[in-house]
């Protein structure tokens, strides 16, 4: 049984209409950057119940949702109805499709593995030639934590590489699901070692501050995310870092 089986992925984002579409954000502009020859099928690994699929189900003729959760999948099949996604369970480190995409995309899945290199061979094996990733991961040198660092007198802190665990000493003793930040230079290392060259990367949900979105209205920080997504990649922002790579 995988672990969303017996967990309420959609009650989490109740309240997280911010972080929803500042994601939408970014991934409006990454596929804006995908030729129109590169549109006919995606793949989508750790598709969920399909929180992201209506960005992309009308942009590709075929579209293939895979997730280790059935009840997600269930989910997903109750709630989209749109007539060219196809349905496969499987895991993201160990997935074998026939099929080869032209486009990957992979949202809220990279902070569960902790061999990334090996998971993104495994995608790179199922592009086509010149096909396009596009990757989301938790950043662990985001703006917060490199503030916390700087007061815990942590001056490694970005020079180690390492990703971090996430996880509260309870849960990992309990042995939950992975949770891992992933530092952007290794990231960017494993992608090249894998096969990809970067195309764009965007900084996603600069503003999750609980007072900013307790007090500014949602539609001023998605303004301020379209607006500032590019510029504050270049110095790992944000919580969260979306990737446009190409198939080597």
């Amino acid at each position: 049984m995988a672990f969303y089986d017996h967990y309420n992925y959609q009650r989490y984002w109740r309240g997280r209409e911010y972080e929803h579409e500042a994601e939408i954000v970014a991934l409006e502009k990454l596929f804006g950057q995908i030729p129109l020859k590169n549109r006919q099928t995606i793949l989508d690994v750790g598709a969920g119940f399909g929180r992201l699929t209506p960005i992309y189900a009308n942009r590709f003729v075929s579209c293939v949702l895979l997730e280790p959760s059935q009840k997600l999948i269930n989910q997903a099949k109750r709630k989209l109805q749109y007539q060219n996604l196809e349905f496969k369970s499987g895991q993201g480190e160990s997935f074998q499709l026939k099929t080869k995409f032209d486009v990957v995309l992979t949202v809220r899945v990279a902070h569960h593995i902790q061999d990334l290199p090996s998971f993104l061979k495994n995608i790179n094996h199922h592009l086509k030639d010149n096909g396009f990733l596009i990757l989301e991961f938790a950043n662990k040198t985001n703006f917060k934590a490199c503030l916390k660092a700087l007061f815990e007198g942590n001056w490694s802190f970005l020079k180690n590489l390492a990703s971090t665990d996430r996880r509260s000493p309870a849960n990992i003793n309990q042995e939950t699901i992975l949770f891992l930040n992933h530092h952007p230079v290794k990231v960017r290392e494993d992608l090249k070692q894998s096969g990809f060259e970067v195309v764009t990367r965007l900084s996603v949900s600069n503003f999750r501050w609980p007072i900013l979105k307790k007090f500014v209205p949602t539609g001023i920080l998605l303004r301020g995310e379209k607006i500032l997504q590019l510029f504050l990649a270049k110095i790992n922002f944000g919580p969260s870092i979306f990737i446009l790579a190409q198939k080597q």
